[in-house]
């Protein structure tokens, strides 16, 4: 049975940062860009920090925890819900199902849901030499410390070859099938001035003759990360109804967490997105089918791939050919990261979730521009961490007159 998605709790405003180069030094630090970003968010929607009543957090880096009561500290609100989810690249969708499910059961009314793209200055805990290794943990008697770390299963380029290589060993590969992707989520970037391709075209050639990376993945197969920063207000119904842009209501949510490191997981061409996404269409009272377009995460070619067969798209194993046979820019029959995507736009860090959820957001709202999908009413946003081991599934659906 369908749900009553005008009960449910909205996204009514958005602030996103351009992508930019990391040459291109931010002159304000990680908590002032946030505060930034929440105002603009804010006012996006028609809205105060008097409002404010709740805050998820992520990437301040001028502070290991407290992260919640910093910033309230900081805007000067004081609120009743506070969250910092720990999901890597799930944990942008990962706070806007916590704040929908907060506002569901009367613990806030508006929360802000924030992620400045400001990476942390070098040192010892945050992006110095440890750091360097690549590893999800670099500390002693952690498993990566003992068993990565020493043996160079470090990064993620690697893993995700791994993930690649073994889904050609069962299902067979076509590299341009997924080429495809790239070119088609580009013609996306290109019509968003923000994006950092913005303006530089691509042909499946470019795709296919980029450098090699790790087999099977290339250069243009992989996420350029720049710098940004993003965040949404989430809002009740009652507060939905009176802001500037047209609702978009969270419908659906689901989340799966499954492993840490690839080689523990049980199969790694069964990722956890799969229980997240039936849960968040079961939730919505909806299907794949009847979706306008979908925001994947796409730090891969692959982990697209794999997303669109979990989330029910195409059945498992038919994901080339469901590149193959589709249109994904933003004026095909299959409209998938039309801003561009983290393949196309960028990703600012953990930050780069967010995005996913904005362009949702804004394609429901009528807000996208240029690249505006037409008669767009709703949108399967997916969130993923680590290597593809914590996973986020939301179903936004526009409000009705």
């Amino acid at each position: 049975m369908s749900r009553d998605h005008s009960s449910c709790a909205a996204i009514v405003g958005a602030a996103e940062y351009p992508a930019r180069r990391f040459s291109e030094v931010p002159s304000a630090n990680s908590l002032e860009q946030a505060a930034d970003l929440a105002l603009q968010a804010l006012a996006d929607a028609g809205l105060t920090l008097a409002d404010v009543d709740g805050i998820s957090v992520r990437g301040i880096y001028v502070s290991d925890q407290f992260l919640p009561a910093t910033l309230a500290e900081y805007l000067g609100v004081r609120i009743g819900y506070g969250e910092a989810p720990d999901l890597g690249g799930a944990a942008a969708a990962g706070m806007v199902w916590r704040a929908a499910a907060a506002i569901e059961k009367g613990l806030a009314s508006v929360v802000l849901c924030i992620y400045p793209g400001n990476y942390p200055p070098p040192s010892p805990t945050s992006g110095g030499l440890p750091r360097a290794f690549g590893a999800s943990s670099y500390l002693p008697g952690s498993p990566q410390a003992e068993f990565e770390i020493p043996y160079g299963h470090l990064g993620q380029n690697i893993p995700y070859a791994f993930i690649a290589q073994r889904y050609a060993h069962i299902y067979g590969y076509d590299p341009q099938a997924l080429a495809r992707l790239v070119v088609h989520q580009r013609r996306s970037a290109n019509a968003n001035p923000d994006a950092i391709f913005y303006g530089e075209k691509l042909s499946e050639e470019d795709v296919l003759n980029s450098r090699m990376i790790a087999d099977p993945l290339r250069m243009l197969e992989i996420v350029r990360p720049v710098r940004g920063g993003t965040a949404v207000v989430v809002a009740s119904p009652d507060v939905a109804r009176r802001t500037r842009h047209r609702p978009v209501h969270i419908s659906g949510y689901g989340e799966g967490i499954a492993h840490k490191s690839p080689q523990f997981a049980q199969d790694i061409l069964d990722p956890p997105l799969r229980e997240a996404a039936a849960t968040a269409f079961a939730m919505a009272g909806m299907t794949p089918a009847q979706m306008d377009g979908a925001q994947i995460y796409d730090c891969y070619t692959i982990a697209v791939l794999m997303a669109l067969e979990a989330a029910g798209f195409c059945d498992k194993g038919a994901g080339m050919e469901f590149l193959r046979s589709h249109d994904m820019s933003f004026a095909g029959d299959f409209p998938l990261n039309t801003n561009g995507g983290q393949l196309g736009f960028g990703q600012a860090g953990g930050a780069g979730g967010m995005t996913h959820v904005i362009e949702g957001y804004r394609q429901i709202a009528g807000r996208a521009g240029g690249r505006q999908i037409s008669n767009c009413e709703s949108m399967f946003v997916s969130g993923n961490g680590g290597i593809m081991s914590e996973q986020v599934a939301l179903i936004l659906k526009g409000a009705t007159a």
